[in-house]
Parts: C-alpha cells; sequence; structure tokens
C-alpha cells in the first residue's frame, strides 16, 4: 500500500490521541468507559461519517485541542445522546445509522440471529383512527413460537395482552416482554371496513432464531414456460453458498424465467447483493456492479491508494464457491416499501444490465451503507476497548450504479404497481397469490383472477400503513460492507 500523505497521518494521529487521552479522567470505571465511548463517538464519525462535512461540530477545525473536545463532549449526559446530536437531519437524510452496546450481538444479528417470536407482521391504522392499530400477519418463520403457535399469513390482531394498540403503546406492547398474548380479531367487510375479536388468543414466545432469508424456492411448469421462484427475506452472507445451490438447482431445471420476492426484504451485505446479481446473470463477469462514495477525505484517500476498491465487480466464483449463474436478460422483482437497502442495491445495480420489471409497490429508499466501527486505534475489531462493547454502524458511503443512479432518497418505482391485498394476502409462493400471478402473467400472458373485493379497493377507502415488524429491529435495514480493510489507516 502506498505511504499516505502526511496531512492525513497527522489528522489521524489527532484522533488517536483522543481516544488514548485520558490520564485526567475519573477513576470510577463507568464514568471512564463513557469518557472513552465518547471520544470514540466523536472521531469515528469525524472520520469516516457520511456526511462530516455538514455536521459543523464533527468539522475538523471545530476544536483546537483535546481540552475545548472533552469539554464539548461532557455537555452529553450519555454515549447514546452525543451519537444521535452528531447525525445530519435524522428524520429524513440519515434514518439508518446506529449505535449498540453490545457489539457481539450487531455481529450476530449480520448473521441472522437475533431474538424473536418469529411473526413478521405489519401495522395499520384502524378505520377513522389516527391513533388505533391493527396487525396482520405476513408470515411466520419455520421452528419459531409464532409458527408453532398456529400464527399465519393473513391473521388479525388488534390487542396485546389485553391492552388495544395505539400509536402510545405498540412498541412497549410487542417487544417490552418476550412473553406476548395476541387477541385474533376477524374482518368485517364493509366502508369503512372493521375488526372484531374472535376470542382466540396466541401466545407468542421470544426465543434465540436463525432466520435462514432464503424462504421458499420452486419451479413453475406454466405454458411452456419454466419459471423459478425465489421469495429471499435478507441479504445473509452466511446463507451465499445456500443460495448458490438454490440456483444450482435453477440451472439444472433449465428454467428460463426467474421471479425474485423482495417485498420483505430489508437489506444486508453488499457482497451478498453482487453475489447474487451475479448467479441471476454471469455474462457480465468483472464489470461494475455498484461504485462506492464516501465523504471527500475517506474517497481521496482510497482514490490515491486503490481507486478499483471504489467499484464492486460481478463475479464468477466467491469464497471457493463458483456462481451458479443463470444469464438472464430479464428478471422480474416483486417489491413493497418493506424491500430495502440492499434489495435496492440489486435492482439498480442491474438495470443498466439486463431488463428488470419491478413489480408491487414504491420500495424505502435506501442507497446508503455502512461499516461497523469499534473503538480501537483503527477502528477494526482486532484491538477494541475491553473496557466497553460499543460499536457504531454510521452510514459511511452510498452505493451508485455502472451509470451513477443513487440519491433515490423516495424509493424505487416498479413498472407494475399493485398493493398487496390485505384481506386476500393469498398464499406466499402459490401461482395465484396476488403479486406472483402478476408477474407469471407478465411472463406467461395468463390472465391473473381479478380481487375486486380487496382492502385497497374498497369504494374510496384506502388504508394507512403505519410500521412493520422489520422498523423495530434497526439492524436489519442496514447495508453494510463485510470485511473491510482499515489498513489505510496505518502509516507505512
Amino acid at each position: 500500500m502506498k505511504k499516505i500523505h502526511s496531512w492525513f497521518y497527522i489528522a489521524i494521529l489527532g484522533f488517536l490521541l483522543v481516544a488514548c487521552s485520558g490520564d485526567d479522567r475519573d477513576d470510577n470505571p463507568s464514568s471512564l468507559n463513557s469518557d472513552e465511548v465518547k471520544n470514540f463517538i466523536w472521531k469515528g464519525l469525524n472520520l469516516f461519517y457520511l456526511y462530516q462535512a455538514e455536521v459543523s461540530n464533527l468539522a475538523d477545525t471545530r476544536f483546537a485541542n483535546q481540552t475545548e473536545l472533552d469539554v464539548f463532549l461532557n455537555t452529553f449526559a450519555s454515549p447514546d445522546d452525543l451519537f444521535e446530536s452528531l447525525l445530519y437531519q435524522r428524520q429524513t437524510v440519515d434514518r439508518f445509522s446506529i449505535i449498540v452496546e453490545d457489539f457481539i450481538a450487531l455481529e450476530q444479528s449480520f448473521q441472522g440471529v437475533s431474538k424473536s417470536n418469529g411473526m413478521d407482521f405489519r401495522l395499520s391504522f384502524l378505520p377513522n383512527s389516527s391513533t388505533q392499530l391493527f396487525g396482520f400477519v405476513r408470515f411466520a418463520l419455520p421452528g419459531s413460537s409464532a409458527e408453532n403457535n398456529g400464527i399465519q399469513r393473513g391473521d388479525f390482531f388488534t390487542e396485546v395482552n389485553g391492552t388495544p394498540l395505539t400509536v402510545d403503546n405498540f412498541n412497549n406492547l410487542l417487544f417490552g416482554n418476550d412473553v406476548i398474548v395476541l387477541s385474533m380479531a376477524d374482518f368485517v367487510q364493509g366502508n369503512p371496513p372493521s375488526f372484531v375479536k374472535n376470542g382466540t388468543s396466541k401466545t407468542l414466545t421470544a426465543t434465540t432464531l436463525t432466520e435462514n432469508p432464503i424462504f421458499i424456492n420452486k419451479t413453475f411448469d406454466i405454458s411452456g414456460h419454466k419459471i423459478g421462484y425465489l421469495m429471499y427475506n435478507g441479504f445473509t452472507s452466511n446463507f451465499d453458498a445456500q443460495l448458490n445451490d438454490v440456483f444450482g438447482t435453477f440451472k439444472t431445471a433449465g428454467i428460463t424465467d426467474l421471479v425474485l420476492d423482495l417485498r420483505y426484504n430489508p437489506g444486508g451485505s453488499v457482497a451478498t447483493a453482487r453475489n447474487l446479481g451475479s448467479m441471476i446473470t454471469g455474462q457480465f463477469t468483472g464489470q461494475v456492479f455498484s461504485k462506492q462514495i464516501w465523504n471527500a477525505k475517506i474517497q481521496q484517500i482510497i482514490t490515491q491508494d486503490n481507486p478499483s476498491a471504489l467499484n464492486d465487480n460481478f463475479v464468477n466464483s466467491f469464497n471457493g464457491n463458483t456462481v451458479n449463474s443463470l444469464n438472464l436478460t430479464k428478471v422480474y422483482v416483486i417489491t413493497t416499501g418493506s424491500s430495502a437497502s440492499a434489495s435496492e442495491l440489486l435492482i439498480n445495480s442491474l438495470s443498466p444490465y439486463i431488463d428488470v420489471v419491478q413489480i408491487g409497490t414504491t420500495t424505502t429508499g435506501k442507497f446508503q451503507a455502512s461499516i461497523t466501527l469499534y473503538d480501537s486505534d483503527d477502528f477494526g475489531r482486532q484491538g477494541a476497548n475491553p473496557n466497553h462493547k460499543y460499536a457504531m454502524q454510521p452510514l459511511v458511503l452510498k452505493l451508485a450504479n455502472r451509470d451513477g443512479m443513487t440519491d433515490f432518497s423516495s424509493g424505487l418505482t416498479p413498472d407494475i404497481i399493485q398493493q398487496e391485498f390485505v384481506n386476500d394476502l393469498g398464499v406466499l409462493g402459490d401461482q395465484n397469490e396476488p403479486l406472483l400471478s402478476i408477474a407469471i402473467n407478465q411472463i406467461t400472458g395468463i390472465t391473473p383472477p381479478g380481487r375486486a373485493n380487496s382492502f385497497d379497493t374498497i369504494g374510496s377507502f384506502q388504508w394507512n400503513y403505519f410500521k412493520d415488524s422489520n422498523d423495530f429491529f434497526p439492524l436489519k435495514k442496514e447495508m453494510y460492507l463485510e470485511g473491510f480493510k482499515f489498513e489505510f489507516l496505518t502509516k507505512k
């Protein structure tokens, strides 16, 4: 690696002194740890944060010396308060940077491991209310408490632990305890429609689960078309080899068309998105899949040291696995507002090369990615400060496709717009499921069955959706670089 510029090394050295100084700190361990965490937060964001130039308190010239910085840091009651104060336009621009107190749990989450009862759901406002909520189930994870207790796609619930759901209590009710009791309800057609409790309750218990993102994969033979269908719920790299095996099965079956269902996929690993893109295609190996755009500091260093590192290219192998490529020139992708980050990266990055037919509703609009920053001399995992387990997952770069397309904060709009029918969700993976049937129609020309009485077409009534279960697990909506190399912070 080339020697980095002296001005940059001096700046880095200053940041490291911030982290290592502490002779005048309180000997109380909790106070010491808090001081160390705050210094780590500031120096990490000052160096890596994508929007560092837009945050005045992160400016390189903001503090003349360590003493001034310490005075500033001590005005914050907690590391979390400091972190939030340094983010840029939290509600609109940076909706996704996070800080955690336990990086072990963070690392596990990136491998699909989390504590959950296994119920994936969405919340919506009850008719004619801006405060009361109901929930509907989208699916239950295999082997989870939800599945074991008979929770199914299309179930409705209005109360948790005997208390009606509202915008003020939903978080505590649904996630305040490991054990919850759902009051199930039936949909009653009307204008507006309503819900009636049916006397059934379901008790769900949160346990540690490892979620396999490969939820459904199958093949349809319809009107001379051999159609592969994959419902993929997270870009989780430790399942990449298994994902490649699925494409090997598709390849052996000789599929002519592929429907990729990302409707509930909140994102994940950038490398996995590239690998999946390479499985779908195969004819573009070595060409640009996506381009990285960092803040000015990091962009300059990487550009001068190794500019090729800013491009992530299509591959024909990964981790010793030969990619099972389908060499398709068209793919059908199902999306909703729950499709985020790496899901959007895949769509955006494939679009310059092949025809991507997007079906469903507009995606989340997350084009930024993060890396894990630890409290160590070079922000890497090795040598992390043993006095605490804080880590940051801040937005540090944005991703563009080959043609420079990025900044789609309003999401990616489908070619064929169709809401899910909440009172007629259908069976996932069934060829008559509403969104899948539209994709099959596009492939075969067979008209899907009509559903004139769906939730979304009752008179002029429109449902006001609130949140989905992934919103309560912010790590799920991260798009991140794994194995990021920090060597350029070391003087050569």
